[in-house]
């Protein structure tokens, strides 16, 4: 059966927009590349009618020059035409790209708004009022009882603070006289050590050298210590 009817051809896919945008930039490029080696041939042809005097040979150069030139503005005239054409690729291209990519911001937008509103129903402004007010109670409370903490109980509540303000004054002024007599207030003087000798009236202490009878001398032993007399033995 194949034979007779055929197999069905697949169908080519279209071609893209940057494919055709290639294709035709290529056209242009060989286009371009004709137009300059016709610019050399131009060029080698003014040399030649500089050279040349008037007459036949001048004008088979001149019109060799003009069918050049006709050429060229023929080339120029397509490739203006091609370039203009992937101009407008590109201007489609690029709105094929915005369009995309607004596509893919909406499919964002809607991804993210449905998280939100199943977020936003487990989240509830009176909720959040009534966990702020508590929060603010709790501190409160929290301060109260800090400061109960913190009370004194060695301080009475009925203290004058006139009277502890002329204590305080007094205090200032016994300090400044302190300071004007001696330089140092009292307070800050180093302590002096008491002399027992003094207070209990005590005798002074020997000095381990017993006192000389009048009109005798001492001796004295090789390192100035007094002498030790001696007993003598007799037979």
């Amino acid at each position: 059966m194949k034979r007779v009817f055929g197999v069905k051809k697949d169908k080519e896919p279209p071609p893209s927009i940057n494919d055709a945008s290639d294709r035709i930039t290529k056209r242009g490029d060989t286009v371009e590349d004709k137009i300059k080696k016709l610019d050399a041939e131009l060029a080698r042809y003014r040399e030649q009618l500089k050279k040349t005097r008037p007459g036949p040979a001048q004008e088979a150069i001149k019109a060799r020059a003009m069918r050049v030139l006709k050429q060229k503005r023929m080339y120029e005239g397509q490739r203006d035409m091609l370039y203009n054409q992937t101009f407008n690729l590109d201007q489609v291209a690029f709105a094929a790209e915005g369009i995309k990519d607004a596509q893919q911001t909406m499919s964002a937008l809607k991804s993210a708004n449905k998280e939100l509103k199943g977020m936003m129903k487990t989240v509830k402004i009176q909720d959040i009022d009534n966990l702020q007010d508590e929060m603010m109670d709790l501190m409160d409370v929290s301060n109260e009882i800090q400061e109960t903490l913190g009370r004194s109980y060695s301080v009475p509540d009925d203290i004058d603070e006139e009277e502890l303000m002329g204590e305080l004054d007094a205090l200032e002024a016994d300090m400044g006289m302190e300071t004007e007599s001696d330089g140092v207030p009292a307070y800050l003087q180093p302590d002096k050590e008491p002399n027992l000798e003094e207070e209990l009236n005590l005798p002074p202490a020997p000095t381990g050298h017993a006192p000389v009878p009048p009109g005798r001398a001492q001796d004295e032993d090789e390192l100035g210590l007094p002498a030790v007399p001696h007993a003598s033995l007799r037979g």
